[in-house]
């Protein structure tokens, strides 16, 4: 007999959202952002930066994050959505965009284009990113790739999977047999040379890294035991908040540099299998590169 799914379905059976909900409603809205997101590729006309000159930012980022808020704001118009494009740049204006907006009961987190740079120079590894936050806990995370038309699913207490199939973690349990996944924002003062310390702490202890541009996608794929770590110091909520979800409710571990537990606000996100958890955050504390101090 097949093993269940932690509500009671047999694993190998397809997982079916059905056509109401929060769920639902995220689905569709990935959904036709991301169709649409593939279908400018190569068509961009007008390119801006952020906080630095790596810091991109299109009329196809700000184009669909209001798409996806009309999208949503139909079934719920009294809902909350912290949107990327929506908040000014820089670390402090995040951090006070988010305290702006917890306490709503129903907050949705928005990166309408992952991985922008990537967009931008037709590299395809860039995705929509959509999460639901309700009474302060992550619900409902959802991370749509367009390129290969995978979408990946969680909510709660009801596993994660990709087009109807449960997703879970590598059962790898050392550094040394791990392909690990980081990433280089854009922030070149404070977030790069600490991730750069990281690098050349962990890079020595397992088989690969890999640096693909996107945080969602990277996390979305710790979930699919495609890579068995990743970790990113200079993060915002957009980022992650999605694929912190796919990643729990797909048996993985997630917190932040220092190994405490992750929460919205956390802005240095280590993400794993799990049994390579504890290595990570300890191999990035020896090196100095958690991005944090303690108190």
């Amino acid at each position: 007999m097949s093993p269940l799914t932690p509500d009671g379905r047999n694993e190998r059976e397809p997982y079916v959202v059905s056509s109401k909900g929060h769920t639902a409603v995220a689905i569709n809205a990935a959904a036709k952002a991301g169709e649409w997101i593939k279908s400018r590729q190569g068509q961009v006309k007008s390119l801006g930066t952020k906080t630095s000159a790596q810091d991109l930012v299109t009329e196809v980022d700000k184009g669909v994050e209001q798409m996806i808020r009309r999208l949503i704001q139909t079934h719920y118009p009294d809902h909350c959505i912290l949107g990327e494009e929506g908040v000014l740049p820089g670390a402090d204006e995040a951090t006070a965009a988010l305290e702006e907006v917890r306490e709503n009961e129903y907050l949705w987190i928005v990166d309408p284009v992952d991985g922008t740079t990537n967009f931008v120079h037709g590299f395809p590894f860039y995705c929509v990113s959509i999460a639901l936050v309700i009474r302060g806990e992550l619900t409902v995370g959802v991370i749509y790739d367009p390129i290969r038309d995978e979408m990946f699913v969680a909510e709660k207490g009801k596993g994660a999977y990709v087009h109807g199939v449960p997703t879970a973690v590598s059962a790898e349990t050392e550094l040394g047999g791990s392909l690990v996944a980081m990433g280089f924002p854009p922030d070149r003062v404070f977030a790069q040379p600490v991730n750069m310390a990281g690098l050349q702490s962990i890079l020595p202890q397992v088989r690969g890294i890999r640096a693909g541009g996107s945080a969602a996608l990277h996390l979305a794929y710790v979930a699919a035991g495609r890579v068995d770590g990743y970790w990113e110091v200079g993060l915002n909520p957009w980022d992650c908040a999605a694929g912190v979800l796919l990643v729990l409710e797909s048996g993985g571990a997630v917190t932040d540099t220092q190994g405490d537990p992750y929460d919205i606000s956390t802005r240095h996100v280590v993400a794993s299998n799990g049994q390579i958890h504890q290595a990570m955050v300890d191999s990035l504390k020896a090196a100095d590169a958690t991005g944090l101090t303690r108190s």
